[in-house]
């Protein structure tokens, strides 16, 4: 990773980068800060947020220091030092290199990522901010403590409304909803109201909830398009709510673990047109579990118990969770990686909305349930343990990271080749520095730019810069230029170390030659270049001057006015290249002074980025002057198409004036060929000079201008002054003048009307005494009335007083009497009681004889029963005895009988055989 620090020094967090997804689900980097020393320690971060593109994030730690991690360039920057812990972070402003922050003394700052200088200072808590909200504009913000909410201009930095509540009520959050004027507020005794921005006229409150479904309200959420309002707190359930019909249209009810909800965030989607889906919860076990609010599903979490999270920031563009982990580390998640993972297979489905349909309640009517049927954390084993490595490129099939590798290999090449062209160009030193003019130019066209580390080595070598310290030193002695005093009411410009740059800058300019005071278009010129040299004074200077001498050959020839014979010269070119677009443009009396004037005089700064721009000055630097006026020529003819459907004068001006859709890799290719196909007598090569370095220890006379009109300028500049400071002189005392007399003319009406009115006064006090007189009359006459009757009234109390004794002594013999009433019948009501609970007694004890007796019977019964069964048994027994002993009998004789029936029959056998 490439970091730098604001005091020079290579300090700052160590990124680590996850070797695969069986270490942790999802996360991308894991960023600790670490000091080293005899103590190590870790510096914990506190509070992230992202830009609005998403692609950079800023983050505080508990020491003050701001640092922002650009995820494209893959690269961190230490951007300011505030000494004391940040509690509220937002990175959304209109200008995008600013930020806020929220300090532990109450304060807010904003500063600026680039030059990282202080850009205000705003106070007015009484305690801790707690949240920052930005308008989508990023023109305002509104920052929240628990007592009050702060509505400020961020383009003023002014504080325009204050919201006070009382102590005993509190505020929760106070912020804007997305794509509207309205500003959310949310207190601590469950209020939500909306207010209107711009008149911030109450337009509603949210209703109470239904009976059965209230919870007491701590953190809120709401979609990118501000219909669904979301809010939970120490509770499981989350209240939706429809901010259109204002009601309550669903409660979300969390698995049984979660007990209280921290933080709530919506993950953005590309494709949803604002209607978030997705929204992320993290619950008191530092878990945040991201579910789909219409079916109720958890589509995955981040986090562990072992590895908990204690904030998350979720970047507007969708593809990245920051998140502060409780050991203080920050790591950054893929949200395409989680969602790829939440959508593999699982087992078999689940139920996901509680059928409460037949129960009363309403609130059990609008509850939805949020189950799983997998385990929660599949791909957490218990006991497992974290791995992580120092940050290096690997391989990676995200295009992400395809990008970073392509981009760090393209630099690493280009570094190498410089760095190889530097060690072999010093027997062919054409350049200061030991480069070789010619070896620069192939890699340029190699590359098509210098590598951003060598770029100003490469420049000042190009340019030649003699740096003459003495020289400009003595311009700087001479002070800020007349002509540049109120150069900050022309040009407004924030950073005032900016302003003082481009102030001095300006005004040794002007001190070197006469002309750069009166021209109107210098500090456009030079204010590219100011803001990349402002760490260095000279050098800024110094190039500005090359620039001036070498790129505006015959620029101040027709001053006051543009150069027509430079700007004749690219008219040529471009009737040469491209005759039906000149033709277009004198069609519609459009000259050079609408359609390259601007680009000159600007120098692209209006119509590039700061990467097209020191692209395009690589190239400038690195060829003729001439190469600048055909760059011109190859901007203007690359925009041939747009330009052709342009019929309007304010359209070409506009055009020429704002940023455009071009490839500024075309446009510098067909400069070049503009350079080798332009004939030589119209090619501006002909007409300009080469290059001519600034000469060494003094700087050269630059005269090239119509000296009598600058002179003649510059004396009725001096003669205005003159006029204007003898003008403000009298305008002063006629002021002083006008206020003595308007104070005396004050002191003279109040005066008299100190006069009126202590005359008023005393009329008023003898009126007061007369009527006091009169008053003291009548109310003697009323007191003696008074006494009359009180004396009546004393007599008539006396009288009722003796009347209420008697009645008191004879209702006390009443209630006397009564009491001896209610004691006899009491005394009698407890002898019927008695009796009956006795004859109760009886009757039980009847009761228990009688089942005693039928008990006894049973017994009885049973026994006798028992002893009919052994009887019937017995006499069974010896009927089947006699039966078998009958069968014994008849068998015995039948087989006495067969035996006798065969004795006869051997006997009868045995004589038939004696007969034969």
């Amino acid at each position: 990773m490439e970091s730098s620090d604001v005091g020079g020094r290579q300090q700052g967090p160590i990124w680590h980068r996850k070797p695969g997804p069986a270490a942790r689900r999802g996360v991308i980097v894991n960023i600790i800060h670490s000091v080293k020393g005899y103590h190590s320690k870790t510096i914990r971060f506190l509070n992230v947020a992202f830009d609005s593109s998403g692609d950079s994030l800023l983050a505080g730690d508990h020491q003050g220091n701001i640092y922002v991690f650009d995820l494209n360039g893959n690269r961190f920057n230490l951007v300011q030092r505030t000494m004391q812990a940040c509690t509220a972070l937002a990175f959304n402003l209109r200008r995008k290199t600013e930020f806020l922050v929220a300090l532990a003394d109450y304060s807010i700052k904003c500063f600026d990522t680039e030059t990282q200088e202080l850009v205000s200072w705003m106070r007015g808590h009484d305690s801790s901010v707690s949240s920052i909200s930005v308008h989508g504009s990023g023109r305002y913000a509104i920052t929240t403590s628990t007592d009050t909410a702060q509505l400020w201009d961020l383009d003023t930095f002014q504080r325009k409304r204050k919201l006070n509540v009382r102590q005993s009520v509190g505020i929760q959050k106070v912020f804007f909803l997305p794509l509207s004027n309205t500003i959310l507020s949310c207190f601590k005794d469950n209020s939500v109201f909306a207010w209107e921005f711009d008149t911030l006229r109450c337009k509603y409150q949210l209703p109470t909830p239904v009976e059965g479904s209230a919870l007491l309200y701590k953190v809120f959420a709401v979609t990118r398009d501000g219909r669904i309002f979301v809010a939970g707190g120490k509770s499981n359930r989350l209240h939706l709510w429809c901010l259109e019909s204002r009601k309550l249209i669903r409660i979300i009810q969390m698995p049984a673990k979660v007990r209280a909800v921290r933080h709530l965030e919506f993950l953005p989607d590309s494709f949803d047109g604002g209607s978030n889906q997705v929204l992320g919860v993290l619950s008191q076990d530092n878990i945040m579990r991201f579910i789909n609010i219409e079916t109720c599903k958890l589509l995955f979490d981040i986090g562990s118990h072992e590895e908990g999270i204690s904030t998350a920031a979720i970047s507007p563009n969708g593809r990245y969770i920051a998140s502060v982990m409780e050991n203080g580390s920050l790591n950054l998640y893929s949200v395409q990686a989680l969602t790829q993972e939440g959508n593999q297979p699982s087992p078999p489905t689940f139920k996901v909305v509680e059928d409460r349909s037949k129960c009363p309640s309403e609130a059990n009517k609008l509850t939805m349930r949020v189950t799983s049927g997998r385990s929660e954390r599949p791909w957490k084993s218990k006991g497992s343990k974290i791995q992580s490595r120092l940050l290096k490129l690997q391989v990676n099939t995200s295009p992400e990271n395809k990008e970073v590798r392509r981009s760090c290999k393209y630099f690493v090449l280009q570094s190498a080749a410089f760095t190889f062209l530097c060690k072999q160009t010093f027997s062919h030193n054409e350049l200061p520095g030991g480069l070789n003019k010619k070896r620069l130019q192939a890699l340029l066209k190699g590359f098509g730019e210098y590598p951003a580390k060598y770029r100003m080595f490469v420049w000042r070598s190009l340019l030649q810069l003699p740096e003459n310290y003495l020289a400009f030193s003595s311009l700087i002695d001479k002070g800020t230029h007349s002509a540049f005093v109120n150069i900050q009411n022309e040009y407004p410009i924030k950073s005032q170390k900016l302003l003082r740059v481009l102030q001095r800058t300006l005004s040794a300019l002007a001190h070197w030659s006469a002309i750069f005071a009166e021209t109107p278009y210098i500090p456009l010129l030079a204010f590219p270049f100011v803001k990349l040299f402002q760490n260095n004074q000279l050098i800024c200077f110094e190039v500005v001057a090359t620039v001036v001498v070498n790129l505006c050959q015959h620029w101040f020839e027709y001053f006051p006015n543009p150069p027509v014979n430079v700007l004749s010269m690219m008219e040529n070119v471009l009737a040469h290249h491209d005759k039906e677009l000149l033709q277009h443009l004198i069609k519609h009396n459009v000259t050079a002074q609408v359609y390259a004037w601007p680009l000159l005089e600007t120098l692209f700064s209006e119509v590039l980025t700061r990467e097209e721009w020191l692209k395009v000055f690589d190239n400038i630097f690195s060829n003729h002057p001439s190469y600048f006026l055909m760059i011109v020529v190859a901007y203007i003819i690359c925009s041939r198409a747009p330009l052709l459907h342009c019929d309007q004068k304010a359209d070409f001006e506009y055009f020429f004036h704002h940023r455009n859709n071009l490839d500024i890799n075309v446009v510098i290719k067909e400069a070049y060929h503009l350079m080798e196909t332009t004939p030589l007598d119209i090619h501006p090569q002909r007409m300009l000079d080469d290059f001519i370095p600034l000469t060494k220890g003094q700087y050269p006379v630059f005269n090239k201008y119509p000296k009598f009109i600058v002179d003649y300028q510059t004396q009725e500049r001096e003669r205005i002054r003159q006029d204007e400071i003898e003008y403000l002189r009298e305008r002063q005392l006629a002021h002083e003048l006008e206020a003595k007399a308007q104070q005396q003319k004050a002191e003279d009406e109040a005066w008299y009307r100190k006069q009126e009115l202590l005359r008023e006064a005393e009329e008023q006090r003898r009126k007061m005494l007369l009527e006091e007189e009169e008053k003291l009359v009548e109310q003697r006459q009323r007191l003696a009335a008074v006494k009359r009757e009180l004396k009546v009234k004393e007599l008539q109390f006396l009288n009722a007083s003796r009347r209420r004794f008697l009645k008191y002594q004879q209702d006390q013999r009443q209630t006397e009497l009564k009491r001896l009433d209610d004691e006899i019948a009491r005394k009698a009501s407890m002898r019927e009681q008695e009796t009956a609970a006795a004859i109760q007694d009886v009757e039980v004890r009847r009761m228990e004889l009688e089942s005693q007796r039928q008990i006894f019977e049973q017994h009885l019964i049973q026994d006798q029963e028992a002893v009919t069964k052994e009887m019937k048994e017995e006499v069974d027994a010896r009927r089947r005895k006699v039966d078998l002993e009958d069968h014994l009998v008849q068998r015995w004789m039948e087989v006495d009988r067969e035996e006798k029936q065969k004795a006869q029959m051997s006997y009868v056998w045995f004589g038939d055989v004696e007969k034969m």
